[in-house]
C-alpha cells in the first residue's frame, strides 16, 4: 500500500511537558513550536546511507531512512576515517591488529579451501587476464579490513547486509557469506553487553536475532526464548517494572479510557471488548470514574481477549481478572458483567463476543493488532478479517493504539535498520528510568522486550508475530474496512501530557494533524493513539 501524505511538510504543535506545574484552562491544549522536528518514519527526509554490499566501490544510496536527522551512518568517504562511537561503546575490542589478521586469515583459508591454491582468481577481479566483477571472498574481506573503523550502528548494518545476502546467494559463495558474518559477530560480540549502555544492549539482543538468522533456527531460538520464560510471579514484576519506569502502557491505557469514556457519556448501557485484556488494570479507573456519572453509573459489561503471555503473567486465566474488576465494581455500585473470551485475537469470531441489543460497543485494540497476520502472511489474513467484524457489529467507538515503526512488509535489510533505530529510543528512554545496574531492569528488558527484537530479526512467515505498521498505513488498512476516523478531543491531549509530568523531559507527545496523538523519545515518534467508527 502506497502512502500519499506528507506528515513532515506540515506545522504540528508538542505538548508541553514541564515540571512547572502548568496547566491549561478548560479544553485549551497549552502547546508550542518545538525547534526540531518529531520525526515519524514516514515524515523522516530521505538520508544517504552507505552500503556495504559491493565495498570495493562502495555506492550511496538514498532511501526514506528512519534515522535522525543528523544521519549518524557515515558516508562513504568518512568510513575509512575512525570516528566518534555514536552511541559510546569504543571499539578497542576490535581494533587490534592481531584480532583482525586473525579474522581476515581464518578467511583466507576458507578461499583456499573452496577456491584451491592454485586458482586463476586474484583479488583484483580478474580472471586470466580477463577483468570481472570482484570476487565475494574479496568484497567481503574489504568489509573486514574497514570494520576496526566502524561505530556499533555501521557494524550492525554491515552484518545484517551479510546475513541477508546468504540468504540468496549461491551455495559455494553462502559459505564465504557465512564465515564472514561469523567474522563481523566476532567484533561486534566484544562491543556489545546486556549490561552497557542502551545501544550495547541492544546490539547484544540484534546479534542474537542475527546469530539466529544466519543459523536457519530463527523460530527454534524465538521459541526456546519463550520457554526460558521467568515464573508468573516474576514476569508479572518485570511487566510491573516496565510499567512503571516507561509511560508506554500509561499511554495506551489513558488515551482509550479518555476517549470511550467520552463517546459514551450519555449511555446506559456499555459493552466494552478488549483484544488485550492482561490483567484487566486499564478498566479499573474507568469504572470508578463511570461510578460518579450525576444520576447514577450505567451498566458495564466487558469482554476480554486473552492470550498465552498474559495467562502466563496472571498464573491463570480470564476468571482471575473477571474476579477482580467485579470486585472493584461492587464495591463503587457499578452494575457489572464480565465475558470470557480465553483465546487470541487470530481466532475471535462473533460468537465469542456475544454482543447483544441496545449495549453502546466500544472496541479496545492496545498493542495487539500487529500480531495478527495479514495478506503478505496468509490468504487468510486475520488482521483485516478481524477489523471487517468489528465494523460489522457497529461500534459507537473503536480505539486503537501501535507502535510507530513499519516492520511488516519491508526487506530484511530495510526491517533491521527500522528495528535499530526504534529500539535504541526505547532502550534509552528505559535507561532513564533506572541504573544502569539495575537487576530488575535487566531482566526487564530482557523478557519483555528482547524477544520482541529477536522475532523480528530472526523470523520470517508465520513464525513472525511482530509486524508493526505506521500510522499511515493504518489509516489506510481501516478506511478499506469501513472505518472513519475521528477527532480526538483536547481531553486526550492533555491527560497525556498531564501523565508525562512524571517522566523525562524527553518523552513529547504531539498531534501531527492527522487525526492521531503521538508519543516519542526525542525526535522519534514510538507510539500512536487514534479513535475510529
Amino acid at each position: 500500500m502506497q502512502q500519499n501524505d506528507s506528515y513532515g511538510s506540515s506545522t504540528f504543535q508538542v505538548l508541553n511537558n514541564d515540571s512547572t506545574g502548568s496547566r491549561s484552562q478548560g479544553n485549551e491544549v497549552s502547546s508550542q513550536t518545538y525547534p526540531d522536528q518529531f520525526f515519524t518514519l514516514e515524515s523522516t527526509p530521505a538520508i544517504d546511507y552507505a552500503t556495504y554490499s559491493s565495498p570495493s566501490a562502495i555506492s550511496v544510496s538514498s532511501s526514506r531512512s528512519p534515522f535522525s536527522p543528523q544521519g549518524s551512518l557515515s558516508y562513504a568517504s568518512d568510513i575509512y576515517q575512525p570516528s566518534d562511537n555514536t552511541y559510546g561503546s569504543p571499539l578497542s575490542g576490535c581494533s587490534g591488529v592481531d584480532d583482525e589478521n586473525k579474522l581476515l586469515h581464518a578467511l583466507w583459508v576458507l578461499r583456499n579451501e573452496l577456491l584451491g591454491p592454485e586458482s586463476d582468481t586474484d583479488d583484483s577481479g580478474t580472471f586470466n587476464g580477463l577483468v570481472s566483477q570482484p570476487s565475494t571472498f574479496t568484497r567481503y574481506n574489504k568489509i573486514l579490513e574497514m570494520a576496526p573503523h566502524m561505530d556499533l550502528k555501521q557494524l550492525l548494518i554491515a552484518c545484517a547486509e551479510i546475513v541477508s545476502e546468504a540468504d540468496t546467494i549461491s551455495m559455494s559463495d553462502r559459505q564465504v557469506a557465512i564465515s564472514a558474518a561469523e567474522a563481523m559477530m566476532e567484533i561486534l560480540e566484544k562491543n556489545v553487553s546486556v549490561s552497557g549502555e542502551p545501544a550495547q544492549r541492544l546490539g547484544a539482543y540484534m546479534l542474537e536475532g542475527l546469530r539466529a538468522r544466519l543459523l536457519s533456527s530463527g523460530s527454534i531460538i524465538y521459541k526456546k526464548l519463550k520457554c526460558k520464560e521467568p515464573t508468573s510471579s516474576e514476569l508479572m514484576s518485570y511487566m510491573g517494572v516496565l510499567y512503571q519506569i516507561v509511560p508506554y502502557y500509561k499511554f495506551a491505557y489513558m488515551s482509550s479510557n479518555v476517549i470511550i469514556g467520552g463517546a459514551m457519556e450519555n449511555e446506559n448501557r456499555i459493552h466494552i471488548i478488549d483484544f488485550q485484556i492482561a490483567q484487566g488494570s486499564q478498566w479499573m479507573s474507568l469504572i470508578q470514574a463511570l461510578s460518579r456519572r450525576p444520576g447514577g453509573p450505567p451498566y458495564i459489561r466487558i469482554t476480554g481477549v486473552d492470550d498465552s503471555d498474559s495467562a502466563h503473567a496472571r498464573g491463570g486465566g480470564l476468571e482471575l481478572v473477571g474476579q477482580k474488576l467485579a470486585q472493584l465494581a461492587q464495591s463503587c455500585g457499578v452494575p457489572f458483567e464480565f465475558n470470557c473470551a480465553a483465546m487470541s485475537g487470530c481466532q475471535v469470531q462473533l460468537e465469542h463476543l456475544k454482543v447483544r441489543h441496545g449495549e453502546a460497543l466500544a472496541v479496545n485494540f492496545p498493542y495487539i493488532l500487529h500480531h495478527m497476520p495479514d495478506e503478505s502472511v496468509s490468504t487468510t489474513n486475520h488482521r483485516d478479517r478481524l477489523l471487517r467484524l468489528i465494523k460489522s457489529l457497529s461500534p459507537k467507538i473503536m480505539t486503537l493504539v501501535e507502535q510507530e515503526s513499519n516492520t511488516n512488509t519491508s526487506t530484511f535489510t530495510q526491517r533491521f535498520i527500522e528495528t535499530l533505530d526504534y529500539y535504541t529510543a526505547m532502550f534509552e528512554s528505559i535507561d532513564a528510568g533506572r541504573p544502569r545496574d539495575d537487576r530488575q531492569r535487566i531482566n526487564t528488558e530482557e523478557h519483555c522486550v528482547a524477544k520482541d527484537v529477536v522475532n523480528i530479526i530472526a523470523c520470517e512467515g508465520i513464525e513472525r508475530v511482530e509486524r508493526h505498521e505506521v500510522f499511515g498505513k493504518w489509516r489506510m488498512r481501516l478506511a478499506m474496512a469501513g472505518f472513519s476516523q475521528l477527532r480526538l478531543s483536547p481531553s486526550v491531549s492533555n491527560s497525556v501530557r498531564d501523565m508525562l509530568r512524571e517522566y523525562s523531559s524527553n518523552y513529547r507527545s504531539a498531534e501531527l494533524g492527522d487525526g492521531a496523538l503521538y508519543l516519542g523519545w526525542k525526535n522519534r515518534a514510538l507510539a500512536t493513539a487514534s479513535a475510529w467508527r
